[in-house]
């Protein structure tokens, strides 16, 4: 810490002062920097560019980026990193400042990193789960919960619901989905939530007009949001979208649209990519709807799938933690999308046809070697129909698709929507269950699952062994009742009372399990 100049003129980084020299393994770390140089635009990365270089006790380098908090050009401004330790030891690193022509580093810095309580963030480890840095095996009980109210919804039946600010608030709705079990939300960033790019015309109240390129409000609402999912345990899908540019051809091809999304990814990175709670960056919602915005004209699929290959690629380069990184489809494959090699999880979203999510799961990441995520399924996705008309059938869906994901091989069950009517009708009780089963799960086999040979009379029967234990789940999709199962397991079997999350008492099973199961109705069973 302290002062220091630099031979290059107009370009120094003038005091480095970190939070501290020691801190825990996976804690996050702040270092604030003053630097002076000279720029139009301090968030372009060409103009100015300021990176932590870090060298691990092994030897191993890594680039962390940093980020513009405010200053004026040529005069002294202020920047920052944020920064996760995710090895024990004594690090070294120095800052180094760029633009046109010059460069300033500073002197280096010492870190002692000790041993702490947290897992380390998440990566791939096979097609059922995601581990942390430290190994711990994690699956993830999801939902959407996109956005917050809007200040004029465009619902036709629930928009005095939608609006409720106070109730569909992050601060409200996030205690709530963990204290139920939940562990996994997909947020989105666009122009009503998270608008970090936008100047004004949020249709949301949280936000504040700004004039320049990044938005304070924005950014401070994202920063609060993310600490309260690291807080909650909760781990995010962050949808980053296009930001607050048009996503025609031009977006896609275009040299000077591909930099200035670069430099918005760079921000992204560097402000929260420090986050234990960012499970995954997820570049597009349903990039085939985009695709096909305009039917007459759509962009050309190896548009797409190229600027997904240089974005991926390019993220990957940036992001020292190294998340996981992804997109979504709604319903049309891309030609060569599910292949790019640095895309780490393949997803699509399914409406009205809940009942092909285990074979599409299966289907997919068989096909492409690579887990696959239902990252959005409902009984109905038209906005402009009545929900209420038909709500036994969407409390049904909404239980299905959660226990489908546990017994599927995918490593975050299936993300219901519509999260303001499920909270109306006090569903997220149902979340229960699903996080009971998946803790057992996760820590009987140690993140190992392998699935049973089940049959039944009727309906649908999925089995999953982890570790000693075996899970059973029945749904009865016909019009009689379900009378018999046989899965290959011996022990005492125990029943789940999805209600209230709790075991029932075990008794004896040889191989068959006699259970009666009306029509539109599910059981769980654990053989033990």
């Amino acid at each position: 810490m302290g002062l220091f100049a630099c031979s290059a003129a107009n370009a120094q980084i003038i005091k480095v002062s970190p939070q501290s020299s020691s801190c825990q393994l996976y804690q996050r770390v702040d270092i604030d920097v003053e630097l002076q140089g000279e720029w139009e635009n301090p968030y372009r990365q060409e103009e100015a560019r300021l990176d932590m270089v870090v060298t691990a006790p092994d030897g191993r380098n890594s680039v962390v980026p940093a980020f513009y908090v405010e200053g004026e050009s040529g005069k002294t401004s202020h920047w920052a990193v944020r920064y996760t330790p995710q090895t024990k030891g004594q690090l070294t690193y120095f800052l180094r400042y760029s633009q046109p022509g010059m460069e300033s580093i500073s002197p280096s810095y010492k870190l002692d990193v000790k041993e702490g309580s947290g897992h380390g963030f998440l990566h791939v480890a096979d097609d059922w789960t995601l581990r942390f840095d430290d190994g711990t095996p994690f699956r993830g009980v999801g939902e959407n919960i996109c956005w917050e109210s809007r200040a004029n919804d465009d619902s036709k039946f629930f928009k005095n619901l939608h609006e409720e600010h106070e109730r569909f608030s992050y601060p409200a709705m996030l205690p709530k989905f963990a204290e139920h079990g939940g562990n996994f939300v997909r947020f989105w960033m666009c122009s009503w939530n998270f608008p970090i790019d936008r100047k004004d015309d949020f249709n949301n109240s949280r936000y504040e007009a700004c004039d320049g390129p990044i938005n304070p409000s924005a950014v401070k609402h994202l920063d609060e949001t993310v600490e309260l999912c690291e807080k909650l345990g909760i781990k995010i899908m962050l949808c980053m979208g296009a930001g607050d540019a048009r996503t025609n051809i031009d977006f896609f091809v275009s040299e000077e649209a591909k930099a200035a999304h670069r430099n918005r990814l760079r921000y992204i990175v560097a402000r929260w990519g420090y986050s234990e709670a960012i499970a995954m960056w997820e570049f597009f919602n349903e990039i085939d709807n985009i695709q096909f915005r305009d039917h007459s004209n759509p962009i050309p699929a190896k548009n797409i799938v190229d600027w997904h290959a240089h974005m991926s690629r390019y993220i990957k380069s940036i992001d020292a933690f190294k998340h996981i990184v992804t997109t979504s489809i709604s319903h049309r494959d891309l030609e060569g999308l599910n292949s790019v090699a640095d895309m780490d999880i393949n997803q699509k979203h399914i409406y009205k046809n809940t009942s092909v999510i285990p074979k599409t799961i299966e289907n997919y990441r068989k096909k492409f070697g690579k887990p696959y995520i239902i990252g959005e399924f409902g009984y109905e996705w038209d906005w402009s129909k009545n929900f209420d008309d038909f709500a036994d059938g969407m409390d049904m869906d909404f239980r299905r698709g959660l226990w489908y994901g546990l017994f599927s091989p995918t490593p975050v069950t299936p993300m219901s929507w519509w999260w303001e009517y499920f909270d109306n009708r006090n569903m997220l009780r149902f979340f229960r269950a699903p996080a009971l089963v998946n803790k057992e799960m996760l820590e009987n086999g140690n993140g190992s699952f392998i699935p049973c040979e089940i049959s039944a009379d009727k309906g649908q029967a999925f089995a999953v062994t982890c570790g000693k234990k075996t899970y059973v789940y029945l749904f009865n999709d016909s019009k009689r009742t379900m009378k018999k199962v046989s899965v290959k397991a011996n022990g005492s079997l125990r029943e789940l009372d999805i209600e209230k999350a709790v075991w029932g008492k075990g008794k004896n099973c040889a191989g068959t399990i006699s259970t009666s199961v009306k029509p539109n109705t599910e059981k769980v069973f654990v053989i033990e």
